[in-house]
Parts: C-alpha cells; structure tokens; sequence
C-alpha cells in the first residue's frame, strides 16, 4: 500500500549533506561548529563524550600509533564490541592514514587469528586488556575523559601484493551467509559517498540522535548509525557493554532523546513480540522515522511497527560491496512510501538485468546491478569473484532478484543463489516465508530446497511457532496449501525453536540447510 504526505508550498527542500572527504575528517565540522555537544553516550551510566573530546582521544590514538612504527596505508585489525574504545580507535586509525578492518569479537581466537593473517593486518586493535594494542577509554562524570594505548611488536608487512591502495579507508568482510566471506575493501571516497547519501536521504542534522543496535563490524551499525550521525553533528547511544538488548531499547532511546534507529527486520519483529509488556507507555518517542535494512519485511509487520512506533517505518538495501545502503524509502515528505519495497536509489544507479543481459522493463524480474561512488573495485585477492561481481564498467551484480517499478522503487525477491527448481519451475524462498510468516502462530521461517532423486528439489521449511495453541505442521501445510500453488507448499515442515543467525542477525540460509535439509 502506498503512504503519501505532500510537502507544504513552503517546505523547501535547503538539507545539505554533511560536506566530508573520508574517515579522517568525518567529525571535523562538528567540531568546528558544536564542539560542546554529545557526540557519544557511553556506559552504564550514560556519560555524554563531546564531538572536541571524541577528536582529541583519537588524534592522541593517531599519534600513539604512529610512534609505534606504523606508516601510512598500514592495515590494522580492530576486535571491539559497540563501545567507545572501537570508535576512537576507528577515528585515531583514520587519522593517522591508517587502513581499518573491524573484526567480528564473537569469533573465536582461531578464526580471529586466521582473518588477521589473511588481511595482512600489522597490529589488532582490542578493547581493554585484550590480547593485542589495547586501547583504553575513561570518560568520567566531572565531563572529563582519557585515553590510553597499549602497543607492541609489530607484524611484517605483506607487501603490495595483499591489494590496499593508497586511497583505502576500510576493509570489511561479507556476512557469508552463502558461502566463505569475503574481503571488500573501501575507499574514503567510498566512506564518503554513502555517509552523504544515508545523511541526505533521512536529512541527519545535530538535533538527531539514535542507538546502536546493529554491531560496528558490519556495514549496517557502522554506516548508518555510526559515521552517518557523527559526521551530521547527532548523537549515538552505546548501550552498557556494547551489546543492544531488546529488553532495555525503549529505555535506552529515551535516555539518546532518539529521534531514529535502524535494525533488521528480526530484531523489530522482536520489539513487536514484547510490546505488550514493553511498549513505551503513553509518553511518546520524538522519533522522526525507523529504519529497516538486511532482509525484506512482511509488509503487515511493517504497519504493526508503524502504529507501535507511532512513526514511519522505512525499508532499505544495502550491501557490504556498496558501502552498505544502495535504496530506501523516503520520508514520507519526500516521496510516497511503498510497502514491499526497499524504495528508491540513493546517489547511486539501480538496474535490473535479466539472464540474456539485457536492462529488464518496469515490473520484469531479474539481478539488480548497482553503478555508483559506493561500490568497492571488487574483492581482496579474489580475481575469479571480482570479475564475476564486478563488470569493466564498474556496475555490482548484486546476486539478488528484484523488480523496479515505473517510479523507480526496488521490490527484492530474494537471492539467486537460493532459488529452489523444482518440477522445472524456479521458485523463491522468500516468497514462501513470507506466507508463512502470516500464518496464526508462526513466529518465523526458513525455507530451504532438499535434493531429489530425480535431480531437482522438493521443498523443505523450518517454522518457528509460539501461543497458546500453537500450529502443528499440517495445520500450517493447509494454511500453505490454500495460499499457495501446488509446486511452492512444502512437503516437510520441522518445528523448531529458533533459526541460525549471523552475528548481523540475518538469517543463516547455510547453517539452515546444514541442519534441516
């Protein structure tokens, strides 16, 4: 269903983005302009840190970097939950002219160790007294704050051949939901580009503040949340040991005055389950707009989030390899919103190729491919991927299928590498889910293709129920077999307790087949 709200004659649209170059000086006009505001809410305590006191703990992380023997275009790690540490450490990394690759703290020492070899990385970057250069933030009440830096040896260096250049910022790696993940690395110009265009499309100022929610080593917590309100000037709350909680968010958003936030569609279907005894109270949240990103949502879950929210709910797209977002819907003053879709392109080029390579007419399925300042040159050491990803011309197949409609908006459906063939038909699993998903009872979905004997597949789902009377599976395969045509209803329905996620919180389509199919 299509939402509109018509600017007034007088609204003229005057927002400018945030006018930065890369990392290094993503704060640089905060400073300049507000440095007495919160640029960080941090602790259990909730202490503010300024945008002046947040530039000089990191040039002070900046110059102690460099006095241990890194040069610029170094690449180092960084193993740091959503606290303060993994933000200085970021800042001062910039500054220095250092290249980032924040590392996912869950993973265990060896799979660490093993992401550090392959990146070539000189030195990891930890909070605390972890193993590595710890760094070590106190912000305390009095409205003062220190730092202090932990080095040590340093490793060699790879060489040219590991693939940075000079202009790198970032390299981060892909969620691997598919398959082993992958190294991409951003320019600043990269960096700079999709914080303008996060910025611009929710017109970010300093009266914005949010929550992290999603974690900084992925694209998601990092670009929309992180950079993209420090460079407006807003603030953002990191929850008590740098780990979001549903539990304490309606609290935690009152506390950052949060007037938006971001998070995938599991953690707002979530927040929806525990509304009753959670819901905010008659008080309400001054916020603008909510943002979803990382997987489609159910459009009947959207207006629910909407009516909890008492805001617009915005879907968006995004992916590691186009320094996160790519399209969103747009407030509800710049354009109508579309339940369904992921909205509009923002300051990149969308189009839709089918299998013959040709651009897709309005409504016609097929792979969406992104041209634009956002898109990395393609991955680390990988040239047999790179040159399946990337074309000459600098467009990303993307490996998702979707549809662009007369307007422009990009409706998703699903990933080419998950369609399921079955009786000579392809079928999307997404599309499956998404009936599930409303049937009574039916918390959540996984749906997955089994291997035939005859050489193609049958259709498997993993269900996640829960009330009072909760379905059975053949109470939810009629549900299925009402809704859906013969070839799409699935034949095994296992009832379990929960899905696998990856550490971003989307759904593990591999660990899924491992265990069910």
């Amino acid at each position: 269903m299509a939402m509109s709200a018509a600017a007034s004659a007088r609204d003229v649209h005057t927002y400018r983005p945030p006018a930065i170059t890369g990392l290094a000086d993503l704060v640089d006009r905060p400073v300049r302009d507000r440095p007495d505001a919160r640029a960080l809410v941090v602790g259990a305590d909730r202490l503010p840190l300024s945008y002046r006191d947040l530039a000089a703990l990191s040039d002070r992380v900046a110059s102690g970097l460099l006095a241990a023997g890194l040069r610029r275009g170094d690449l180092v790690g960084l193993v740091s939950r959503d606290v303060v540490e993994f933000v200085v450490a970021l800042l001062g990394a910039a500054r220095a002219g250092l290249v980032t690759a924040p590392l996912d703290p869950s993973l265990s020492d060896s799979e660490l160790a093993a992401r550090t070899r392959e990146l070539g990385a000189r030195a990891v970057l930890c909070r605390g007294d972890g193993p590595g250069w710890a760094v070590r933030v106190d912000v305390r009440s009095d409205g003062t704050s220190t730092v202090a830096l932990r080095t040590g040896a340093l490793a060699p260096s790879p060489g040219p051949e590991r693939g940075i250049v000079s202009d790198d910022a970032l390299v981060l790696f892909t969620a691997g939901t598919m398959g082993r993940a992958r190294r991409v690395p951003l320019t600043h110009a990269n960096v700079a580009a999709s914080v303008r265009g996060i910025c611009a499309t929710y017109e970010l100022g300093p009266r914005d503040a949010t929550v992290a929610v999603m974690p900084f080593f992925h694209g998601h917590g990092l670009f929309a949340t992180l950079l993209s309100t420090l460079a407006s000037g807003g603030c953002v709350l990191l929850p008590a040991g740098g780990r979001f909680s549903a539990e304490t968010l309606w609290e935690e958003l009152r506390a950052a005055g949060a007037t938006w936030f971001t998070a995938v569609p599991t953690l707002h279907e979530a927040l929806l389950d525990r509304s009753e005894t959670q819901h905010p109270g008659p008080r309400p949240l001054p916020l603008r707009f909510v943002r979803s990103c990382g997987a489609p949502l159910n459009a009947a879950t959207q207006r629910a989030l909407e009516r909890m929210f008492g805001a617009p709910l915005l879907s968006a797209y995004g992916t590691t390899e186009s320094a996160h977002q790519i399209s969103s819907e747009p407030l509800p003053q710049r354009g109508p919103l579309k339940h369904g879709s992921v909205g509009r392109a923002t300051g990149v080029r969308l189009r839709v190729v089918g299998p013959d390579g040709q651009v897709c007419p309005a409504g016609v399925r097929g792979e969406v491919w992104v041209q634009g300042p956002t898109v990395a040159r393609g991955y680390l050491a990988e040239p047999t991927l790179t040159a399946r990803g990337f074309t000459a011309d600098g467009w990303l197949r993307t490996g998702d299928l979707g549809s662009l409609d007369e307007e422009g908006y990009l409706s998703l459906a699903g990933r080419i590498g998950n369609l399921i063939e079955r009786g000579g038909r392809t079928l999307s699993p997404e599309y499956v889910e998404d009936v599930l998903a409303g049937c009574p009872s039916v918390v959540e979905a996984a749906v997955f293709g089994v291997a035939d004997a005859a050489g193609g597949q049958r259709v498997g789902a993993a269900v996640v129920v829960r009330g009072e009377e909760c379905a059975g599976p053949e109470e939810i395969l009629r549900y299925c077999r009402d809704r859906l045509a013969a070839f799409a209803v699935p034949e095994r329905i296992v009832l379990v307790t929960s899905l696998p996620r990856t550490a971003q919180g989307g759904l593990d389509r591999l660990a899924v087949r491992d265990r069910y199919a």
